[in-house]
């Protein structure tokens, strides 16, 4: 039976047309069919699909971490395995470089291919003029500082029980998959893949005692705006579109019910490539 790859592109990224073209001939080549998205396909010259995911075994995304971001968000989910296809820097969530395209082809038809889980949460809030919405985060939430500049305060519990009163430019709520991304960048610590927790990080703290906090990721987090505080607060989930929260609002945090399938390569691990970004030594003297 054919096997079928859906790929998302980054059209921004230079290379990103050849980067398509060696996918399509790898896949293609090992009789898998290939399809590409809508505004992929209008860059090629092509014509692409808009749900590119559909009756798919595999879903390529190439261009870096933020398109394996952005293809994750446009499936809304994670209904097949994702793997990325990297043009430029290392990264994170992607399975190989572009030069690499063809071993991965030929890992996945032959079933060598690693499938890695990570969880994601998901986040329910409401909008300042009332709207609700809910999101799916891999790597973090954010509540942030609005246009006054001033700090904000927020009010964070955990399973129902008040954690702390939060006075700082923001807080992060991170997956194991986002403690590599803003969070570190904000403080927080590296966590392994599947450790099954949440991390808190608090974005510039008032106080020396605002620290990150390490829950498991069977809790509920609920985050409102402090009542005595109405500066406005900004949102967004995995450095996406940015919303206003409204006052009264309550954003709340859990485990999403479906983790995330990513495809990596025999021999590759998320420590390898900490190893590689972080510049450590990994034992060697």
């Amino acid at each position: 039976m054919s096997m079928r790859v859906g790929v998302f592109l980054n059209p921004r990224k230079a290379d990103a047309a050849e980067a398509f073209e060696r996918v399509r001939s790898a896949f293609g080549s090992r009789g898998w069919e290939v399809v590409i998205d809508t505004e992929g396909g209008e860059l090629l010259g092509t014509a692409g699909v808009e749900r590119f995911w559909d009756g798919t075994d595999l879903v390529v995304s190439i261009g870096g971490d933020g398109t394996f971001l952005e293809t994750l968000h446009r499936m809304g989910g994670c209904p097949v395995p994702v793997a990325g296809v990297n043009i430029g820097h290392l990264g994170f969530l992607t399975a190989c470089q572009d030069e690499e395209v063809d071993d991965l082809a030929e890992a996945v038809t032959r079933g060598e291919h690693l499938e890695v889980e990570r969880s994601m949460l998901r986040v329910r809030m409401r909008e300042e003029g009332g709207v609700e919405h809910e999101f799916l985060a891999l790597n973090e939430v954010v509540l942030m500082r609005g246009e006054t500049g001033r700090l904000v305060s927020l009010e964070a519990k955990v399973d129902g029980e008040i954690l702390n009163e939060y006075r700082a430019d923001g807080l992060i709520v991170a997956t194991p998959t986002g403690s590599t991304a803003y969070s570190l960048a904000a403080g927080g610590p590296l966590v392994g893949p599947r450790s099954n927790v949440m991390v808190m990080t608090p974005i510039s703290p008032h106080t020396l005692s605002g620290r990150a906090l390490v829950i498991g990721d069977s809790s509920v987090v609920e985050l409102s705006p402090s009542a005595n505080h109405p500066e406005p607060i900004l949102f967004t989930v995995d450095g996406r579109d940015i919303l206003r929260v409204a006052p009264d609002s309550v954003v709340v945090v859990d485990r999403a019910p479906c983790p995330l399938k990513v495809i990596r390569m025999p021999g590759h691990s998320f420590y390898e490539t900490l190893r590689k970004k972080l510049g450590w030594s990994g034992g060697a003297l």
